[in-house]
């Protein structure tokens, strides 16, 4: 998952970001939020380097991110919350199912089911 021999550079902190496990930008693709011919060209960020997306994932193997302002959830309509929780959580435990499978995966099966097709 490199762009280089140093890989994605994460746009806040400036860090590379060494795994699938802890990318923004595939997680943002897995969940059908970009396609994939952005991959080379959209920011790369850490999953906690994006707030806004990470404090949706709700998992005991993921420290809970919480985001203060107006993007914060406990703030958002809750059945907005629990949808976007929903799939957030899923997306990642995708990255987490992909990481896993060491590049056996083809890209375009990368994404969950129901964003296959797009």
């Amino acid at each position: 998952m490199a762009r280089c021999d140093q890989g994605y550079l994460c746009d806040v902190c400036g860090d590379e970001v060494e795994s699938i496990r802890e990318s923004d930008l595939y997680l943002r693709f897995v969940i059908g939020e970009l396609p994939s011919r952005h991959l080379l060209a959209a920011p790369e960020r850490h999953l906690r380097c994006n707030p806004v997306n990470s404090q949706f994932i709700d998992t005991a193997e993921f420290s809970p991110v919480i985001l203060e302002g107006d993007f914060d959830r406990r703030l958002l309509d809750q059945e907005f919350v629990r949808e976007r929780t929903d799939l957030v959580t899923r997306g990642w435990h995708r990255l987490q199912e992909l990481a896993a499978l060491a590049q056996t995966v083809p890209l375009p099966e990368y994404p969950l089911p129901e964003f296959r097709e797009r």
